[in-house]
């Protein structure tokens, strides 16, 4: 039953390419990196990356403002707007957004989506209304999770905080509330070049109907060939990008060696 699910959601997107997608993980004003979402290094300007990465043939950029307070959100409005003008590809931004007042602004700012973590844990009817009001195809809901023992748990406030929250009960809930994807990161894997929680992939994904983007690990190209052979919609990288250890494109190309359709520029 699992496997049919799957498959239903392949024939209402079979015109979709597996996704090659950047994270710029932003504090202050400036993209940083770090290990388990501690040890913050910085990486360089926003704008520049992100029109880097789209040159390079990313399909998508993500914006995640980790510090984000109501003191600095005048700041990240005006870089997600000079993001937004520069760029012809999707941008997701999240971080801070705590209300539908919140989305709207950053829509109206530029962003094509935006991505709810721990204002959906605290307030899951924000999920609703986000859907109804914007659409599903403009809301992601990213997931933070760690292994504790056989058990993935959801954690919020940056990866601080632990919930109560199973994983896999957690996805089913967002999906019902109306949400249009998942960014799943698995903070135990997050910045160790190990490659991607396959395992929680494949099990993501095999119960989903909606799309399931998997975040934390990936170190080169290879790791992208085996999430998506796991069943990985899209996969998101930012710190093998930062560092220049590989291109968006020669990712891309080993994905075509491999056989996995993707969206060449």
């Amino acid at each position: 039953m699992l496997r049919l699910k799957k498959k239903s959601k392949n024939r209402l997107n079979d015109r979709l390419k597996s996704r090659v997608i950047v994270c710029l993980d932003v504090a202050n004003g400036r993209v940083v990196k770090g290990v388990n979402f501690k040890g913050l290094t910085d990486m360089g300007d926003p704008v520049e990356l992100a029109l880097n990465y789209q040159e390079q043939g990313a399909d998508e950029i993500v914006f995640l403002d980790i510090k984000a307070t109501l003191e600095n959100r005048k700041n990240a409005l005006d870089t997600v707007t000079q993001v937004a003008k520069n760029l012809s590809i999707p941008f997701t931004v999240g971080g801070g957004l705590n209300s539908y007042e919140d989305v709207k602004m950053f829509l109206d700012a530029g962003a094509d989506k935006v991505a709810l973590n721990s204002a959906a844990v605290n307030n899951p009817e924000l999920i609703n209304q986000i859907s109804k009001g914007f659409g599903s195809q403009c809301l992601v809901v990213a997931v933070d999770v760690n292994k504790v023992g056989e058990e993935y748990q959801v954690y919020i406030n940056g990866g601080h905080s632990k919930t109560n929250l199973k994983a896999f009960d957690w996805f089913n809930e967002i999906e019902t509330r109306g949400a249009g994807e998942i960014l799943l990161t698995a903070m135990h894997k997050d910045g160790t070049g190990t490659g991607f929680d396959n395992e929680l992939m494949a099990q993501a994904t095999a119960n989903a109907s909606i799309q399931i983007i998997a975040s934390g690990g990936a170190s080169n190209a290879q790791h992208f060939v085996e999430t998506f052979k796991a069943g990985s919609d899209a996969a998101l990288a930012a710190g093998m990008f930062h560092r220049v250890e590989i291109t968006v494109s020669q990712v891309k190309n080993e994905l075509m060696r491999n056989n996995i359709e993707v969206r060449i520029c």
